[in-house]
């Protein structure tokens, strides 16, 4: 797999590119030094309605995860910024999530696990990448659109995770989000962590740090020493 890594001179941010299955996609990560430390990928909104990976929901959650130890990932899904390719409905944005989720993994070889977000159409790819890698330990889908998208292949979920979205939801609505958290909860094994912020609509105008503020509590309490099962790191395949 071919890679370039740059700096970009405007965040001091390392860019990097790789090879998706509909041709090049562009990125930003950020490692920690420690060579063991965890990955995670975050997936950016609905590329049609001008999602990408400079979206605020987006890069503050990708932050949150740097400041809690994780080497990083977002990247710009097919036909989006200079990422090649045209969108596929979900079906090769699924592809790309996991084509980033597998450079994101040989680039960190010595990881022990990895994690993985989105926001909107990004939760909904982000929940399918999920059940396809039982690699990944944990999950954060903000304001998925249960209304819209069929959540149906979760059964069972098999990661513990945080749902999160507000309570004035237009695009994700309140009502079909309980629904998917009272499916998601009904599975043995997994704990699901249901938080609403009240009077935020889906982009969380007016209450994006109060959200970020429940990522960043549910990442804490995630990464805490545990006896409880349902929270305990899946390691990477092959990897001590």
């Amino acid at each position: 797999m071919s890679l370039t890594l740059v700096r970009d001179p405007k965040t001091s941010m390392p860019e990097v590119t790789f090879v998706g299955p509909a041709g090049r996609l562009e990125g930003r990560f950020q490692e920690q030094e420690d060579p063991s430390a965890p990955v995670a990928l975050v997936l950016h909104p609905h590329p049609q309605f001008g999602g990408n990976m400079n979206h605020r929901i987006v890069y503050e959650t990708f932050y949150t995860f740097q400041r809690r130890g994780f080497s990083v990932l977002r990247f710009n899904f097919r036909g989006v910024g200079r990422s090649q390719g045209v969108f596929d409905n979900g079906i090769g944005e699924l592809s790309d999530a996991a084509a980033a989720l597998d450079w994101l993994q040989q680039t960190k070889p010595n990881s022990p696990f990895c994690w993985i977000a989105g926001f909107s159409f990004g939760a909904w790819i982000s929940m399918q990448l999920l059940m396809r890698r039982p690699e990944i330990a944990g999950f954060i889908s903000i304001a998925p659109q249960a209304n819209m998208y069929d959540f149906s292949f979760l059964a069972p979920c098999p990661s513990s995770g945080l749902l999160l979205h507000g309570t004035a939801d237009r695009v994700a609505p309140e009502a079909d989000v309980d629904k998917l958290n009272e499916r998601l909860s009904a599975q043995k094994g997994i704990v699901i962590d249901h938080v609403k912020i009240p009077g935020a609509n889906h982009f969380f105008e007016g209450k994006i740090e109060e959200m970020i503020g429940e990522v960043d509590k549910y990442l804490e309490k995630r990464l805490a020493p545990s006896d409880d099962p349902a929270f305990a790191p899946r390691k990477i395949k092959g990897r001590r």
